[in-house]
């Protein structure tokens, strides 16, 4: 995949729009060096009005990295990276809990049902690369801007929930480990304990599919820095 052209993303200055340390250890895995710059984007966009799960999740995902790109101005790095990760049960979207009892009514929601984790990336690379636009799933619902690239993919995992009780919902949501995740949930520390089983990508879930952003990359790699 990328590991031949380590070196080359090094020299680049990469900006990972995300506050989630997840998403930065992902990078790190990886081995890329990146600048954290959280997007200020407010995650307001109306569910009701996409056709799917994937195309809400997509759009929000580019909302995050315009909005950087945006308020950098001239100070434009190498290449952009936004994400967004929601969970999909039966077709309803669930994001990050608003309250300790709403983390308990989603854990609930969860608890002896198979889910899907939907995340979508979104690749922004500087005008003086291309004003091609590409994507692997999902449809625009706002025109790029003129000269600016963007690749943006979506990758699912589907996850398996033990069937849990009240009282664990509860004692999970104590911990306060719910309320910055997606599905109010991390499968990355105590939360994995609910779960039987998954299938598709592990760091999907966590934030960043590893191994679909290296093969999303290549291509841009190929095209424009080589």
């Amino acid at each position: 995949m990328i590991i031949e052209y380590l070196a080359l993303l090094r020299r680049k200055r990469i900006v990972l729009a995300s506050a989630s340390p997840r998403r930065l250890e992902a990078m790190k895995i990886m081995g890329l060096v990146v600048d954290v710059v959280p997007s200020r984007f407010d995650e307001t966009l109306d569910k009701k009005s996409f056709a799917s799960c994937l195309d809400y999740v997509s759009e929000t995902a580019w909302r995050k990295g315009l909005e950087v790109y945006q308020r950098l101005g001239d100070a434009l790095p190498d290449l952009i990276i936004s994400a967004d990760t929601i969970v999909d049960v039966d077709g309803e979207i669930v994001e990050k809990p608003t309250s300790h009892a709403n983390a308990v009514e989603i854990l609930m929601k969860l608890s002896g049902k198979t889910h899907r984790v939907h995340t979508a990336v979104c690749l922004i690379l500087p005008p003086q690369a291309t004003s091609t636009t590409t994507e692997t799933t999902g449809a625009p619902t706002q025109a790029m801007p003129q000269a600016h690239l963007v690749r943006r993919f979506t990758e699912t995992t589907e996850v398996t929930f033990d069937a849990i009780t009240p009282e664990m919902a509860k004692c999970y949501a104590d911990t306060g480990s719910p309320m910055d995740k997606a599905g109010g949930y991390g499968i990355q520390e105590l939360g994995t304990c609910f779960i039987k089983g998954i299938s598709g990508c592990y760091w999907n879930v966590t934030g960043l599919p590893i191994q679909r952003l290296c093969k999303e990359l290549l291509p841009v790699i190929k095209e424009f820095w080589l």
